[in-house]
């Protein structure tokens, strides 16, 4: 089931078409933003769909490629910077939602992406990650989400199941995993959505969406890994189970699936939540609208809590969150011009006051 969220997502004005960024005079392609370099990742990786879909939609933001900036951690997504014709860097591991968020703050001008798995940014980078969705920085962080660490060849990751057998868990993974979107709800991200690598369509369309997002817009890809975790996401991509596996959310529609749209979401009463059940049970009037642009994040937490780890029975995707709030790098660079502004004086006058200022001691 391909997700239409054209109608919610259009094209509205991107983030980076403020005044003063340097936009192309002419048209672009994929191409343009396609690198010299050899793409080396395994034969079937969902990556190359994401690679592509990327590459495509680069040109619809109308910015030079100079302007644009991929900044990666370790990986086997972490790749990506160097098959994009544009500025780059494959940083270090966790460390990219940092490193981002500085170059984010030392230039309006530039369109800053972060690109990460599960094992790099919730793991290692987990606490780079959550400070970045609190902050609100101008910037956009695709999640590539296997469930396994790929590039180390197979060890288990952050967000794989319970009971897990891999090389660093032979008898079953005790760990209890994460689930991403929860992750940045809690940490009052303000774009949060949820794509399939699979899905060029819904996949190019959140990614719009994101770009024209102001502050940290969180995209988690269901990304499939062919040899260390194939088939992960098969009930939400064989045409056999799909449509009763994908929950699709589209702001201000009835969130409704299945091969008849016969299944909803509802509330539960009991548990204070979300849950599913069928139309005809419950009612057309009972069925959960989807309100993407609710302040307040509970019942998109709520919804995310729907995926079932392990076995995808039940899967939203789609935008959880879209919300607007003040960003860390733009209120920044207003208490700077603010702070500029008030300076008087002579600048030698000035550095004497800075350097006399607060708290001062005099050392016999």
């Amino acid at each position: 089931m391909s997700i239409d969220t054209t109608s919610e997502l259009g094209m509205p004005q991107l983030r980076t078409g403020v005044e003063g960024v340097p936009t192309f005079d002419g048209p672009q392609t994929g191409k343009d933003y396609t690198s010299d370099q050899e793409v080396r990742w395994c034969p079937g990786c969902g990556d190359y769909a994401v690679l592509k879909a990327v590459q495509s939609f680069l040109p619809q933001l109308g910015l030079r490629r100079e302007n644009i900036v991929f900044v990666s951690g370790i990986g086997c997504s972490s790749r990506f910077p160097y098959y994009l014709d544009t500025y780059g860097m494959h940083s270090i591991h966790g460390r990219a939602p940092s490193i981002a968020t500085g170059i984010a703050a030392a230039r309006e001008d530039l369109s800053v992406w972060v690109v990460t798995g599960d094992g790099d940014a919730l793991s290692i980078g987990g606490n780079h990650l959550i400070h970045a969705l609190r902050r609100n920085v101008n910037m956009t962080i695709l999640l590539f989400n296997n469930r396994i660490y790929g590039l180390t060849k197979g060890q288990y990751s952050p967000t794989s199941e319970t009971g897990k057998v891999t090389k660093s868990t032979p008898m079953g993974s005790l760990d209890h995993p994460f689930n991403p979107v929860s992750l940045a709800l809690g940490a009052e991200a303000s774009f949060v959505a949820r794509t399939i690598d699979s899905d060029r369509k819904h996949l190019t369309a959140v990614l719009s969406a994101a770009a024209a997002h102001r502050g940290t817009s969180l995209v988690e890809i269901y990304q499939n890994c062919p040899i260390f975790n194939d088939g992960a996401f098969d009930a939400i991509k064989d045409n056999d189970t799909k449509a009763d596996a994908i929950i699709p959310l589209v702001h201000g529609e009835p969130i409704l699936f299945g091969a008849e749209g016969e299944r909803c979401l509802v509330r539960d009463t009991e548990s204070g939540g979300v849950k599913v059940a069928l139309v005809a049970d419950v009612g057309a009037d009972a069925v959960l609208v989807h309100d993407a642009h609710n302040p307040d994040p509970t019942m998109a937490f709520a919804i995310s809590r729907l995926t079932e780890l392990g076995y995808l029975k039940q899967s939203p995707i789609g935008i959880f969150r879209q919300v607007e709030r003040p960003t860390y790098d733009d209120q920044a660079r207003a208490q700077i011009a603010q702070a500029q502004e008030a300076a008087t004086g002579e600048p030698a006058e000035r550095l004497a006051a800075l350097i006399g200022g607060g708290d001062t001691w005099t050392v016999a």
